[in-house]
C-alpha cells in the first residue's frame, strides 16, 4: 500500500483531516495503527485547548417508548455544528445507550458505541475532527409502569433531536387516545408555559425567597402604606405561584380554563400528573 492510499485509509479510520494524516503516516513510518495513535494523541491534545471555551448551542434528544422516556443534552459553540451530519449521528446513537443507562452519565461516558469505542473516546474525536467544544450536559429518564409516558419536541433539527423536549408522564390504567390526546397536549402547554412545579407548595424555596425580595423591592420605592404594600405583595406572590405551578396555570389551547380544570373534565377517576421535564438549549 502506496503512502498516498495510507492516508485515505487512515482519514477513512480517523475522520481527521489530509494535513494531519500525511503527518501523522509519515511520523509512524507508514504503520497506520500508530499513526491512529498518533492522531488520538493530538486530537485529545485539540480537544483540551477548546474545552475552555463556551458551548451555549447545542441539541436535546429524546428516545424510549411510553413506559420508559430519556432525553440528554448534548452543546456546542455554533448552532452550524448542531446541524453537522457527524454530531446528529452521535447524538442519536448516545441517546439510545442514555436510555438504556437511565441517564447515569457516569456510566454512560464509559460504555461502548457502535464502533468499539468508548462514549469519551467518540467525543474527543469528534472534537478533534469538528473543531468545536462538545461537551454532554443534562440527562431525565422517567420511567412509568402504572401509566404512559409521552414526549413534546419543539424546533426539531431532525427526527429526535431538537433545540427543546418535553417529558411528560401520566399515572392511569385509561390507554384511551383521550389520555394520549390530553399527554400530548400536556407537553405542548409544558413547552410554551414552562411551569416550575406541578403543584405551587413544590415551587423551589429559593426561587420564592429571590421573587419574595423583587416584590418587596418594588413596593418599598412606591411610596405605598406598609399595610397596603404588605396585601399588595401577597397578592404579587400568590400569582406569581399560580402562573408557575402547572395544575394552576391558564390551558394554553384553552386559556379560560385551569389545567387542573382540564384534567377534571376528563373524568378519568385515577388520572394524575406523575412528572414532567422540560429542557431547552441556551436556558
Amino acid at each position: 500500500m502506496s503512502d498516498i492510499e495510507k492516508v485515505k485509509k487512515l482519514r477513512e479510520l480517523t475522520g481527521a483531516g489530509f494535513k494531519d494524516c500525511n503527518l501523522a503516516i509519515k511520523e509512524s513510518g507508514g504503520d497506520i495503527n500508530k499513526a491512529i495513535e498518533i492522531l488520538r494523541v493530538k486530537g485529545i491534545s485539540k480537544a483540551s485547548k477548546k474545552m475552555s471555551r463556551d458551548a451555549k448551542e447545542g441539541v436535546v434528544v429524546v428516545s424510549g417508548d411510553n413506559i420508559k422516556t430519556s432525553v440528554i443534552e448534548v452543546n456546542c459553540e455554533t448552532d452550524f455544528v448542531a446541524k453537522n451530519d457527524d454530531f446528529i449521528s452521535f447524538v442519536k446513537e448516545l441517546s439510545e445507550l442514555n436510555n438504556e443507562k437511565n441517564s447515569n452519565l457516569e456510566e454512560l461516558k464509559s460504555t461502548k458505541m457502535n464502533n468499539g469505542k468508548t462514549v469519551d473516546e467518540n467525543l474527543v474525536a469528534l472534537i478533534a475532527k469538528i473543531g468545536e467544544k462538545i461537551t454532554i450536559g443534562k440527562a431525565k429518564t422517567i420511567q412509568n409502569l402504572d401509566g404512559l409516558n409521552n414526549h413534546y419536541l419543539h424546533t426539531v433539527v431532525k427526527d429526535n433531536v431538537a433545540k427543546l423536549a418535553v417529558m411528560v408522564s401520566l399515572d392511569t390504567k385509561d390507554n384511551s387516545d383521550a389520555v394520549k390526546t390530553f399527554s400530548k397536549q400536556l407537553s405542548m402547554h409544558i413547552a410554551a408555559s414552562n411551569p416550575l412545579a406541578l403543584e405551587s407548595n413544590s415551587i423551589d424555596q429559593s426561587i420564592i425567597d429571590k421573587e419574595q425580595e423583587l416584590v418587596t423591592e418594588e413596593l418599598k420605592n412606591s411610596g405605598k402604606p406598609e399595610d397596603i404594600a404588605k396585601k399588595i405583595s401577597l397578592g404579587k406572590m400568590n400569582k406569581f405561584k399560580e402562573e408557575n405551578a402547572l395544575l394552576t396555570q391558564a390551558w394554553v389551547m384553552e386559556p379560560k380554563k385551569k389545567v387542573q380544570e382540564v384534567l377534571k373534565e376528563l373524568s378519568i377517576a385515577d388520572l394524575k400528573i406523575k412528572e414532567f421535564y422540560r429542557i431547552k438549549i441556551g436556558e
